[in-house]
This record gives structure tokens, C-alpha cells and sequence, in this order.
């Protein structure tokens, strides 16, 4: 119901870039884990969407915000969060750290309710500046329908799934962007130098994306490659259906097999090896793929797949653009194999240098 407009999110990734060049500059020469890095630009993006404004990295409040979804991720990730997704009445009265997982994603959402009962107040119906006023119209011109979505704990969660969906998983595939340019250093300098060629020393736009073939194809083919969510998310069949020789029957919940598809031999040239040529064709061109379901398929694909492509090309052109990203040990030693993670593959933790080009 909410379309985030590029311009703004443009606006919101550039502005959020500056900072996160700033914060590299300072650590010249050092050796850097890039995850809080890029957690906290990806997260400022969804609070632009949502608060209409960024935090300073070390505000309270945007910590608490981090510190959220780090700890839901964190559960998920662990064989107690394993057991509460099978067993939730059960393991709810276990003792553990789902207890404080829970207890910080209730602060933050108490702190999302807070922002709207302010923003009720001086609510313009028809000029919404973020998602909570968008969402909050949308609340008074549907009160007397029974029927509605758009209701105070819908607005809540929404906006709260914005961060946990929107903040992890983005930047999880930046972490393994860059990972994988330290991995294959010519895969990085040919994107550099394509970089330069098409937008120089101007801020990358996404409009540069359809000019930068080679640049696009590697963030597809890493996205492929990491294989973020193999079974994306449940679905329901929605009638008796016949798959296979199989009977399912309506109401059967199931879950995509994405793998099958983004590792298939069929569709992909060398589905086992990272190659951008994947989604090159003979001439250099950019080659869209019909296996290419790493947001998901159907109805429930991820309804953010516009907004992560934006961050996802202007963050790793912008970084680029100015800084080379190397290991501390040689490339052939760097393991690039993403671990799993409960429900998904997340990038190993890893160190490297931030070097400025400009000093190489």
C-alpha cells in the first residue's frame, strides 16, 4: 500500500553514504569489520522510510533499534529460536535468551508507538511526511470499515518488520559484496573501472545502473551465489493441487526450494562457481534470468526487492568509487562460503582494509 519513491530513496541512501565515507576516512589504514558499518547505513534508510529522518549512529534510540534486530536475528539463528518456531508455548516457558530477545523487540516497538502517538497530533492528512503518518491516513479513512488492516497493532508490527526484513538482509548481501570484490581483486578493479568510465567523480545515480552492465551483473551473481534465503517464505496452497505425482492439498503450507532453481545447471552457466558472466551475455550485455528468484517468487516475494536493489547498487558504487576493500591475508586463503543460519546463509565475519583510491 506504501511505495517508497526512488528520488527519496536516492536521497536517503547518498545522504547515509556520506557518513559511512566519513566514518572509513577516519579509520584509514585500520583494520575494520564492515558489519556494524553497514548495518547502521542500512538501518538509517528504513528509519528515513519510517521516522522521516536519520539518527546519529550513536543515538539511544537508534541503537536500541540495532540492538533489536541484531538479538531477534541472533534467536532465529540459534537452536533455542529453532525450538520456539516448532514449540512456542513450550519453550516460552523455558528460561533463556529469547526472553531478552523478546523483552528489547518490545522496547522497540513500544518506541515506534510512541513516535505515532506524536505524530498523531499534528498529523497533515494530506501531506504524510513518512510511513507512520502514511500509514496512520490510511487508519482514519478506513475507522468505520470492520474490516481493515490499517489499524494501531498493524502499524506496529509493519513498520517493526521493516526493520527486522529490510535491515539484515541488505546488509548481509553488502558484507558479502565486498567480501567477495576482496576475494576476486580483478572482478573488483574491472568494476572500478567501469565506475569511472560512466560516472566519474559525480554521485552515482540509479539511473547510472542500466549504462554499468558488468557492475550489475556481479551484484546479481552475488546475490545468487550467497543464496540469502533457500526457502524464502511459507506459503499456503491456496487449492488442491497435483505436483510431481503428488497430491497437496488446499490449505498446505510449503516452502519454495529457491537453491534448486538459483543452482541450476539449465539456467546458469556455472551455477557451482562464482561468475558475474552468469548475467553477461556474449557481447557484455546485461542478461536478465528467469531462475533468478533471489527475492522469491509469487505473491509473497519480498515486497522490499525495489527498495534493496536501490541500496544495494548506489551503496556499492558510492563505496567503490572511492575505496578499494582488501583482506588481511592473501585471497586465495579468504573463505567466501556463506554459514548458515537457521532460515538463511549469512556472510562469514571477516576484517579487511578500507584503503582510498586515491592513495593507492
Amino acid at each position: 500500500c506504501f511505495v517508497v519513491g526512488v528520488t527519496e530513496t536516492h536521497y536517503s541512501v547518498i545522504s547515509v553514504t556520506v557518513y559511512i565515507i566519513l566514518s572509513i576516512l577516519s579509520s584509514a589504514n585500520s583494520v575494520v569489520n564492515p558489519k556494524e558499518l553497514l548495518c547502521n547505513c542500512v538501518g538509517n534508510v528504513i528509519c528515513s522510510i519510517v521516522f522521516g529522518h536519520r539518527f546519529e549512529n550513536d543515538d539511544p534510540m537508534f541503537q536500541l533499534i540495532q540492538n533489536a534486530v541484531d538479538a531477534y536475528f541472533n534467536i532465529l539463528s540459534s537452536p533455542i529460536g529453532a525450538m520456539y518456531n516448532m514449540f512456542p508455548r513450550i519453550v516460552w516457558c523455558f528460561p533463556g535468551k529469547h526472553h531478552e530477545m523478546f523483552a528489547i523487540v518490545n522496547e522497540a516497538k513500544a518506541y515506534i508507538q510512541v513516535q505515532a502517538e506524536i505524530r498523531r497530533k499534528t498529523l497533515n492528512m494530506c501531506e504524510p511526511q513518512d510511513f507512520i503518518e502514511a500509514f496512520l491516513v490510511k487508519m482514519l479513512e478506513e475507522k468505520d470499515d470492520p474490516n481493515t488492516e490499517f489499524n494501531n497493532d498493524n502499524m506496529v508490527m509493519t513498520a517493526w518488520n521493516m526493520f527486522a526484513a529490510g535491515t539484515e538482509t541488505t546488509s548481509s548481501t553488502l558484507r558479502q559484496l565486498f567480501l567477495m570484490m576482496i576475494k576476486c581483486p580483478h572482478i573488483q578493479e574491472s568494476v572500478q573501472k567501469e565506475i569511472d568510465e560512466v560516472i566519474g567523480s559525480r554521485v552515482p545515480t540509479v539511473d547510472d545502473r542500466v549504462k554499468m552492465p558488468y557492475t550489475d551483473a556481479v551484484i546479481h551473481e552475488v546475490q545468487r551465489y550467497m543464496d540469502l534465503s533457500p526457502t524464502s517464505v511459507p506459503h499456503k496452497v491456496i487449492r488442491d493441487t497435483e505436483f510431481h505425482n503428488y497430491h497437496i492439498p488446499e490449505g498446505t503450507m510449503v516452502l519454495p526450494l529457491l537453491s534448486s532453481v538459483l543452482a541450476d545447471s539449465k539456467l546458469f552457466k556455472n551455477p557451482d562457481e562464482f561468475d558475474p558472466e552468469n548475467f553477461l551475455d556474449e557481447n557484455g550485455v546485461f542478461k536478465k534470468n528467469d531462475g533468478f528468484f533471489s527475492f522469491g517468487v509469487g505473491k509473497r516475494a519480498c515486497p522490499g526487492e525495489a527498495l534493496a536493489r536501490v541500496e544495494l547498487f548506489l551503496f556499492f558504487t558510492s563505496l567503490l568509487q572511492r575505496f578499494t576493500f582488501t583482506g588481511t591475508k592473501p585471497p586465495e586463503e579468504i573463505n567466501i562460503e556463506p554459514a548458515c543460519s537457521s532460515f538463511g546463509r549469512m556472510p562469514r565475519s571477516y576484517d579487511c582494509y578500507i584503503k582510498l583510491r586515491a592513495e593507492e
